[in-house]
């Protein structure tokens, strides 16, 4: 459903939910004679009110190109908006025109929370409430398929459905990665231990003419373009499954802004001298994106999640580029004085996970007409957590998070997140790029937005890095891997080209 303000309503606010399961989009168009809204971006873009093609906006893009992510309300495309997370819209009409007024808040800052002796986390109720916001968002009629690995969160809703007795509804499947990172095995095991079926999805490495066209298809349906090093795995995964169509899918993700995102030993070591530093932001219009000195000149608010292309190097191939150091700069600014741990939650989790890594897999439920479920997301999961006592939560001297879902695993599954450490779902792109170049490099170069002469100069450096011995070898086959995902949303992608 799309919702309308028009000239002379009564003002409102609108907010999304507290961990943002729903986020609400925004059509706000230059002319603010009228303002439509919805919790489906499908819905809201395929709307009839809505002109098309829609224009890209410029400062988006250059956020995606600099940053690898659009911080909320901005986006991707001009005249919509999203409030996430601690964002607030203000709605109401002034001097003849619709006016939006913006502003974040985020909500579960670490003074807010109960005391130790205030609060003894229940873990029978963490997994009833885990159980109940997954399968009262199924559509029983359809299969369902958890999105599984060796980590607490996918691992926390697979015991929870399994308490519940959903074994035989429910499908645990995970990706095998190359190398050491692989979890395909461990989550194997614990789909036997719990009574679930398991499947594996495989990396693709060579793309054959099937592959190009469920890419394809995905580029042209995706409601955003994404930047996230996985993104190009999902297409496959729905080739390889075809039951992952119009299925339900639940993914653990969701969690890190109620139950906190720790800095790791870098940053805490790094970010006071960071807030100095970044004072020198400046020459980064002047250096490559792979030179060394970028990373020393990252604002504070920058080294959580955020990297990509320096100025010089977007002035190149992107002519309307415009500089994004003043947004990080006033973010930081904001939050000097705060703790690094509610800074980075903040910063990390409203803006690089929700729009990154959470919006690939939005992308991905909305291109195959699947339902995305966010248990960690659930607004009476995330109020309990929100107010669960720190030394619950995480470990300010060992930087470890989730203690309490560490615990709950250990206990019941046997499954020792510590000793197993930091793992995730890894996706080869460096050997997509190099194996499958000429589409690559065809698909980058066909696209309007770029300037030609600037994009192959610098394309062939990043090229040249990425197949050295170079420290940032592996950022710039990243880079040319952003490049060609941007490049390839804005050739095919139907709400701008339809």
């Amino acid at each position: 459903m799309v919702d309308e303000y028009v000239l002379g309503q009564v003002g409102f606010v609108l907010e999304s939910d507290l961990a943002g399961e729903f986020p609400i989009y925004l059509y706000w168009p230059q002319d603010q004679l009228t303002l439509l809204y919805s919790k489906s971006i499908t819905t809201l873009l395929n709307d009839i009110r809505l002109p098309k093609p829609l224009n890209i906006s410029h400062e988006g893009f250059s956020f995606l190109l600099q940053s690898g992510v659009v911080p909320p309300p901005k986006t991707a495309y001009q005249d919509i908006y999203i409030v996430g997370i601690g964002d607030r819209a203000l709605v109401s009409t002034e001097n003849g025109r619709v006016q939006v007024t913006f502003s974040h808040e985020f909500p579960f800052m670490n003074a807010n929370r109960l005391l130790a002796t205030e609060m003894e986390p229940d873990e029978d109720l963490v997994l009833k409430m885990l159980a109940e916001a997954t399968i009262s968002r199924l559509d029983e009629t359809k299969p369902s398929f958890l999105f599984h690995s060796a980590g607490k969160d996918s691992n926390a809703i697979a015991l929870a459905l399994a308490e519940a007795g959903w074994q035989d509804k429910i499908t645990l499947i995970t990706h095998k990665s190359k190398g050491a990172l692989d979890e395909s095995e461990i989550s194997r095991q614990i789909a036997k231990k719990l009574g679930f079926k398991h499947r594996i999805l495989h990396e693709v490495d060579q793309l054959q003419k099937a592959h190009h066209q469920a890419i394809e298809n995905y580029f042209i349906n995706a409601p955003f373009p994404c930047t996230d090093n996985v993104t190009l795995a999902y297409p496959l995964y729905a080739f390889q499954e075809p039951e992952l169509r119009s299925s339900n899918l639940i993914f653990g993700d969701g969690n890190d802004s109620h139950m906190m995102s720790p800095p790791d030993k870098m940053q805490k070591m790094v970010l006071p001298y960071a807030r100095f530093t970044s004072k020198f932001g400046f020459v980064r219009n002047y250096i490559n994106s792979e030179n060394r000195v970028n990373t020393l000149l990252r604002t504070p608010a920058e080294w959580f999640g955020t990297s990509g292309l320096s100025l010089r190097d977007c002035e190149q191939i992107y002519p309307n580029t415009c500089s994004v150091l003043p947004y990080w700069s006033k973010e930081s600014d904001l939050r000097k004085d705060w703790d690094i741990f509610d800074f980075k939650t903040d910063i990390y989790s409203t803006r690089v996970i929700t729009e990154r890594m959470i919006r690939k897999l939005h992308n991905f439920s909305d291109v195959i007409g699947a339902k995305i479920i966010l248990p960690f997301t659930d607004s009476q999961v995330a109020y309990y957590f929100g107010k669960m006592p720190e030394s619950h939560l995480f470990d300010r001297h060992q930087l470890k998070n989730k203690l309490t879902l560490r615990k709950i695993l250990k206990d019941r599954v046997e499954l020792d997140s510590d000793a197993i450490g930091k793992m995730g779902w890894t996706y080869d792109f460096s050997s997509i790029v190099l194996q499958n170049w000429d589409h690559i490099i065809s698909e980058i170069k066909s696209c309007k937005l770029w300037q030609k002469p600037g994009l192959e100069k610098v394309i062939t450096r990043l090229k040249g890095t990425m197949q050295s011995k170079h420290k940032y070898a592996h950022l710039s086959g990243q880079l040319i891997y952003r490049i060609y995902l941007l490049s390839a949303w804005a050739n095919w992608n139907r709400y701008l080209n339809g």
